[in-house]
């Protein structure tokens, strides 16, 4: 089967690789020449976010997938009314590559999400009293796009851009829940997992599994993976963020219709990984079994701040004597300060030896530039 994944970074390189073991033939495309996919895939370089581009891309391929949102949502309904098949479909791409469609969603479906407003000027009144968080519609990832206006004097801060204005949730965890379907409608969901943000990069440093959740938190994230798995209607594997907050209730923070940072530690950590799950739903195979198993963690490796250009990871060799520790490079020729380059797996009997690893690993390594 010729299988085409719009975007070539990271995620696209390890569905690959975890593909590899099938026999199948992949395509990615990617405007970045270097990209991650370029040597273990059929590339094409070009713009995902182009209508002509997208489609010429597509139309030879039995099925197309994504590993980034911000794709030509509208060159894939041209593609499914072709007969292309694409996963998860382009209506369901197209809501959530927008955050006000998104956030309208779970208006829409009762899923429960921070209370917002639409905002399309800067000339519009915000009426959400402080302190707030605004989001761009559309371009934000890994924290970009995002940010919380605590003060009157920040209002200087504001973007100008089309945005949700949303309340401020008083957070206890940040968790993720990876749900897949295929097209037969058999689902299957990933053990929840804590995600732990670097403060200063507003991305992911650590992803902890599992998370111990009372049965009412753990009933309120079934009712919300089965609320979004009917609404969405399409075959594909979700990452769904979620708040918990300090009164135990649970909100959707934001959805990802893709493979996700949050389920890396899955990849050792689960009988099976979100890898080889998405490519089942995208073969619609029967889905694989996702039990954890003990204590599994991840921590991003990103690059160091002062640094730029050609990549040196240091400590590696420390990193590589730890047992049951996992290093997985993404093929990333040059760093930048908070560019991810790769992610550390770890293994471990207990929460508290799991968090001991992590930032003892953490500690060990360095990515810098020659």
């Amino acid at each position: 089967m010729k299988i085409g994944i719009l975007g070539g970074g990271q995620l696209g390189r390890m569905l690959i690789q975890s593909a590899l073991k099938y026999d199948d033939e992949f395509y990615t495309l990617d405007p970045a020449s270097d990209a991650p996919c370029n040597n273990i895939s059929h590339f094409t370089q070009g713009n995902f976010n182009d209508y002509e581009a997208v489609l010429n891309f597509g139309k030879d391929k039995d099925v197309i997938t994504i590993e980034i949102e911000h794709v030509n949502a509208d060159a894939l309904a041209e593609l499914e009314k072709q007969g292309v098949k694409v996963v998860p479909n382009a209506a369901i791409i197209k809501t959530i590559q927008q955050k006000i469609l998104q956030k309208e969603f779970y208006k829409t479906y009762d899923i429960p999400s921070p209370e917002f407003q639409v905002v399309w000027n800067s000339d519009e009144k915000i009426m959400m009293p402080l302190p707030f968080v605004q989001k761009m519609n559309t371009g934000g990832y890994d924290g970009k796009g995002v940010q919380v206006i605590r003060t009157e004097e920040d209002y200087q801060h504001l973007w100008k851009e089309a945005s949700v204005i949303e309340s401020l949730v008083d957070i206890d965890k940040e968790l993720s829940v990876i749900v897949a379907r295929n097209e037969n409608g058999e689902t299957k969901t990933f053990p929840v997992t804590e995600m732990v943000a670097d403060p200063k990069l507003n991305l992911l440093d650590f992803n902890i599994c599992p998370v111990f959740l009372s049965e009412d938190i753990q009933k309120q994230i079934d009712s919300v993976t089965e609320k979004f798995l009917n609404a969405v209607n399409s075959p594909g594997l979700f990452a769904i963020e979620l708040f918990l907050d300090k009164n135990g209730k649970i909100w959707v923070n934001e959805t990802a219709p893709r493979l996700h940072n949050s389920g890396h530690q899955s990849q050792e950590g689960n009988a099976n990984s979100q890898f080889e799950q998405m490519y089942r739903v995208v073969k619609n195979l029967p889905l694989a079994d996702t039990d954890a198993f003990g204590y599994s963690g991840m921590l991003n490796l990103v690059g160091a701040e002062g640094y730029a250009g050609k990549v040196i990871y240091e400590g590696m060799d420390d990193v590589l004597k730890f047992p049951k520790t996992y290093i997985h490079l993404y093929g990333k020729t040059e760093t930048k300060p908070g560019r991810k380059m790769g992610h550390i797996n770890v293994l471990a009997d207990s929460r508290e030896e799991l968090m001991e690893k992590l930032v003892k690993v953490k500690s060990m390594v360095r990515v810098i530039a020659e």
